[in-house]
């Protein structure tokens, strides 16, 4: 489970990584908590989450064309650094009285824009460090990782602001830096894979995007996490809307919410970085559970019944972005992983823009309630459809039978479906 930590440069990386996750995961509690004290507003929420992930959907591939011409190690050095400054601007601000919500909105467009860079840069960088044979188990565990901050960030967040402030919740953020940064100095570039770097050249951004057309196992899981992006991952707006306005419960129901469906998300990424191989049988199947619990979740009727609901999401939401990602990631070229990676972040991240404004009008307009089961329908869709897809571009259909009194359905090839149905 946790072999990829044998790997010095790796192991540097994932605990600067620790750090940095908790402060970010700090600084989104405190971020959305502040925007909804200052507007009352939904809404406003949704489009602090749309501001930030802005940049990826209208920059996203040309990020990854710089991370395939950059030397990694270098880059991510720099947009760790933007990103620290960010995050005490809003605390001096903040802690000062100054605060207005612009200068949040423009703190997370900020974020947003050196995370366009920041993005592919380590997801690219995971394959220098430990080479093919652990990729598999270290997105795994950088999944486990940035689940484990969730479950410290929140709780810290929940008790730093109803404690002593927002302020403060940014200024740890930006403060956490200094460890991620830090094992980067630190690590050995001798013991780095070698990557050759993409050269300059006009039309590589068209070449990694017909790169990915041409491939039916990269195309069609980048698809999903869209839908899914887009419309299933707005817990900002969702869960702030739950813990004011259906549950009256304040700051603390919101870091809880979060903090159980962390608990649920470590389990899954535990879990994938055990399984060891990544199936788009289980993405579809995964996708579809989410969706469907999402909008089971909508109508749970009690407090501690919604917050245990987010454990079981959280679990099924990890696998989906576990194995996604590690799909795309062992099926491209080093040479083009970079832009592939850019092109799943953007679809999976830069759809919130667009996802993100709709719901939080939906959520103001007609209730949590209706927002949340929204946002679970599309996503179940989305898993059924290219389910459909993916099971008729492979050739298989659904086979119903039975095996030992017990009611079976498999996929098998089209050619086998009579002969398994026969001895069945």
């Amino acid at each position: 489970m946790f072999s990829s930590l044998r790997v010095r440069n790796y192991r540097l990386f994932f605990l600067g990584q620790v750090v940095s996750n908790t402060g970010t995961w700090m600084q989104r509690i405190a971020q959305d908590w502040l925007v909804l004290s200052l507007t009352g507003s939904s809404a406003a929420v949704g489009i602090t989450t749309a501001l930030q992930f802005l940049p990826m959907l209208l920059f996203g591939l040309y990020g990854g064309v710089l991370v395939d011409r950059l030397p990694k190690r270098p880059t991510l050095l720099v947009t760790q650094s933007a990103m620290a400054v960010t995050g005490l601007a809003l605390a001096v601000l903040t802690l000062t009285g100054q605060v207005q919500v612009w200068h949040v909105y423009l703190a997370a467009f900020a974020v947003g824009l050196a995370t366009v860079v920041d993005n592919p840069a380590r997801q690219s960088f995971v394959a220098e460090m430990v080479g093919p044979g652990q990729l598999q188990n270290a997105v795994s565990l950088n999944s486990a990782n940035f689940q484990s901050a969730r479950l410290i960030g929140p709780a810290v967040a929940g008790i730093m602001i109803t404690g002593v402030g927002t302020g403060w919740a940014f200024l740890a953020n930006g403060l956490s830096f200094v460890a991620p940064i830090a094992g980067l100095l630190m690590m050995r570039t001798r013991e780095l894979q070698v990557v050759e770097r993409a050269p300059r050249g006009k039309g590589q951004l068209r070449e990694g995007l017909r790169y990915v057309a041409g491939r039916p196992e990269l195309i069609w899981p980048i698809v999903l996490v869209g839908f899914i992006g887009t419309f299933g991952f707005n817990f900002p707006v969702w869960l702030s809307a739950y813990a004011e306005d259906v549950f009256h419960s304040g700051a603390g129901a919101y870091s809880l919410f979060n903090t159980v469906m962390a608990v649920g998300s470590l389990g899954g990424a535990l879990l994938a970085a055990r399984r060891g191989t990544a199936r788009l049988r289980l993405l579809v199947a995964a996708a579809a559970a989410f969706g469907a619990l999402e909008i089971v979740a909508a109508l749970a009727p009690s407090y501690w019944l919604f917050a245990l609901l987010m454990a079981p999401i959280g679990i099924f939401g990890l696998t989906v972005n576990v194995t996604a990602n590690t799909t795309v990631q062992m099926a491209t070229d080093p040479a083009m992983r970079g832009r592939v990676m850019a092109l799943f972040m953007m679809v999976f991240m830069g759809g919130t823009p667009l996802g993100a404004p709709l719901v939080g009008w939906i959520t103001d307009a007609y209730g949590a309630r209706v927002g949340f089961a929204f946002g679970g329908a599309v996503s179940l869709a989305a898993a059924a459809a290219i389910g459909l897809v993916l099971t008729r571009a492979g050739g298989l259909r659904l086979c119903f039978g039975w095996n030992r009194g017990h009611p079976r359905v498999v996929l098998v090839p089209r050619e086998r479906r009579k002969e398994l149905a026969a001895v069945a």
